[in-house]
């Protein structure tokens, strides 16, 4: 039964999640709360180490809680559930590609999801940014993450200000906060 349901929640999930590997964070985020599966931490980290791992964000994440929640077959399954959508979508729309382009309707529909797609892509970075630099204790003030915060300033610095730096491949910079992570046991 759990398969079937990792199936099913995955299947909403890449259904409704457009805009890609981001979008899908506000649904699993309300995943987390309905089914237990993991906590809202633990979508922190599955974030930082699907945008560290090659392949889809959504995928990487999708395989992580399928594979924690029910080991390798488990991982199959939320994957398929994830992908699932995309397919039918896709393999839809080749069949009438050529109908499709030139329908005004069709345009416009495309057109009106731009919005709802920044929109559910920037929910998720405000989430990340939420669970990565403030701390809700248990008196319910929220408190910043300091170490988190002064990583995230000198990043920014050293991508944006530092002409040295600023060149630098990307992955140099997430190798470099991983080491820091753990070093300082973020």
């Amino acid at each position: 039964m759990i398969y079937l349901k990792l199936f099913y929640e995955f299947f909403k999930t890449g259904l409704f999640a457009i805009g890609g590997g981001l979008a899908t964070l506000p649904f699993l985020s309300d995943m987390a709360d309905r089914t237990g599966w993991f906590t809202q931490a633990q979508l922190a980290d599955m974030l930082a180490v699907s945008e560290s791992t090659p392949g889809p964000v959504g995928v990487n994440m999708a395989t992580y809680v399928g594979f924690e929640t029910s080991g390798v077959l488990g991982a199959v399954v939320a994957t398929l559930g994830l992908v699932t959508p995309s397919v039918i979508v896709i393999l839809i729309v080749a069949s009438f590609l050529k109908a499709f382009r030139s329908n005004r309707f069709v345009d416009a529909a495309f057109y009106g999801l731009r919005p709802a797609s920044t929109a559910m892509v920037a929910s998720a970075g405000i989430g990340v940014v939420l669970l990565s630099l403030v701390d809700t204790g248990a008196s319910g003030l929220a408190l910043f993450r300091w170490k988190e915060l002064v990583l995230a300033a000198v990043i920014l610095v050293l991508t944006r200000w530092v002409p040295v730096t600023k060149k630098l491949h990307p992955i140099v910079f997430i190798g470099a906060a991983a080491v820091v992570g753990i070093v300082f046991r973020f």
